[in-house]
């Protein structure tokens, strides 16, 4: 018999008055998977997570959680769900363990029950030796790891983290996804994420890509990347859109006008890109070609860039 997914999301919508924020999306998450839902700011994520953590009804569809539904039983699915939203939950005056001890509190975890579990929690993220710290003397990587001791505390099944590597430093960043999978590796944890940054994304086993509250694809990683097929070039040019209508028709290529430069894909990009230079030398400024990357996923998706999104965030 199938297990359960983790997480099965089915036609689901969100409107914030007039603005649709989900547009009937549909994905499941596999038990033990490390799923991430990738998109510019504004795109969905911070709704869609804060759907699957109770925190807001669907307008139209379904979401369950181990199958149980959000909608019908919040509470079922809240004993399920461990939840790191992207602004910090931490009392900057209170110590790592005096902070996870009210955590505790709030899911009627009291006593010896409720030590041995901030003894092993803190122990797993590596903060063991600042349990006595107080939180605002902990670097920005250590307060991350603590929100995320905060939401494992109760041994959830389920790991929601809204943007984990935000104003993370890269170092940080790398150790935190390390304990990322550790937890799934060691304690089966499922985790959903959602990022907008592409090494992230890469670091994941599936994803889901959102813009504009619609799934545009999903797949794994390099399963998207390899359906781009070959190689991407960008041409740059005083008038990228003069440019374009000069590209010679018998080259069987499908270009079109990307933040200010020419950019189409090809499997034989290279020799292309080397042609057009000889043909159109007057034209072109300079050339990159490159191999195809989440990015350019989205593109050929979109038609945008992830920034051009990014000045509109989720309507809360």
């Amino acid at each position: 018999m199938a297990s359960v997914p983790a997480v099965k999301v089915q036609d689901l919508a969100y409107r914030y008055g007039e603005r649709d924020a989900l547009k009937g999306i549909s994905f499941f998450v596999e038990p033990g998977e490390v799923f991430g839902l990738l998109g510019p700011n504004g795109g969905g994520k911070t709704t869609l997570l804060r759907i699957l953590s109770t925190l807001l009804l669907p307008a139209d569809g379904q979401a369950q959680v181990f199958g149980i539904d959000v909608a019908k039983d919040p509470l079922g699915v809240r004993r399920q769900i461990g939840v790191v939203f992207q602004n910090q939950s931490l009392d900057r005056r209170l110590t790592a363990a005096e902070n996870l001890v009210h955590q505790g509190h709030l899911y009627g975890l009291r006593g010896n029950i409720l030590r041995h579990r901030i003894d092993r929690v803190l122990d797993r993220v590596g903060l063991a030796d600042r349990r006595n710290s107080v939180v605002e003397t902990l670097s920005g990587g250590m307060r991350r790891r603590l929100e995320l001791a905060k939401g494992l505390l109760h041994r959830p099944r389920l790991l929601l983290l809204d943007e984990p590597g935000t104003g993370v430093d890269p170092g940080a960043r790398r150790s935190f996804w390390d304990y990322l999978q550790l937890l799934r590796r060691e304690e089966g944890v499922t985790i959903l994420l959602t990022t907008h940054l592409l090494d992230e994304a890469d670091k994941c086993d599936r994803l889901a890509i959102l813009d504009e509250g619609s799934l545009v694809a999903q797949g794994t990683p390099g399963g998207l990347k390899s359906e781009i097929g070959g190689e991407v070039v960008m041409l740059t040019a005083g008038d990228p859109h003069a440019l374009l209508a000069e590209l010679p028709a018998g080259l069987d290529i499908r270009a079109n006008v990307v933040d200010g430069a020419v950019r189409f894909e090809h499997p034989e990009g290279s020799q292309l890109a080397a042609r057009l230079m000889k043909e159109l030398p007057q034209r072109i400024d300079s050339v990159t070609v490159s191999r195809p990357s989440l990015e350019d996923v989205f593109i050929h998706m979109t038609g945008h860039r992830f920034r051009q999104q990014a000045a509109n965030g989720d309507q809360r």
